[in-house]
């Protein structure tokens, strides 16, 4: 029996930590899609009703809060969970990102095997 992937909306303007972080998800058995701005983030989003979502802060267009929150507050969208990926690492940013809705908040630099293992963690919570 084939396993249905875990489809991963990675959002980053920068082009070599997005492709960075595809890889690596579809190293380890993830489907991913991407943006690489707000907008397109929140429109892909909607139409292709990702598993999780990996967002970046400083995006053009509409910010990651932004996304974060348009998604949040919509009752068909509200249950994805968000990891805000983010070189913003004030308390306040933090803040901001938990009011917006945001499920997790990891700084960059960062871990791959630290985002690997909030990915699982939250798969693992919807999958019980």
């Amino acid at each position: 029996m084939n396993e249905i992937k875990k489809k991963i909306l990675v959002v980053d303007d920068e082009p070599d930590i997005l492709n960075m972080i595809r890889l690596r998800l579809e190293a380890n058995g993830y489907e991913v899609i991407t943006a690489s701005d707000g907008n397109t983030a929140y429109q892909r989003a909607r139409s292709d009703s990702p598993d999780l979502i990996i967002l970046d802060l400083m995006l053009p267009g509409m910010d990651g809060y932004q996304v974060c929150r348009l998604l949040k507050f919509d009752e068909r969208y509200r249950s994805i969970p968000v990891i805000i990926l983010t070189a913003l690492s004030q308390k306040e940013d933090k803040e901001w990102a938990e009011k917006v809705g945001a499920d997790c908040y990891l700084t960059k630099p960062f871990e791959s095997d630290e985002l690997l293992n909030k990915i699982k963690e939250f798969f693992r919570r919807q999958d019980v």
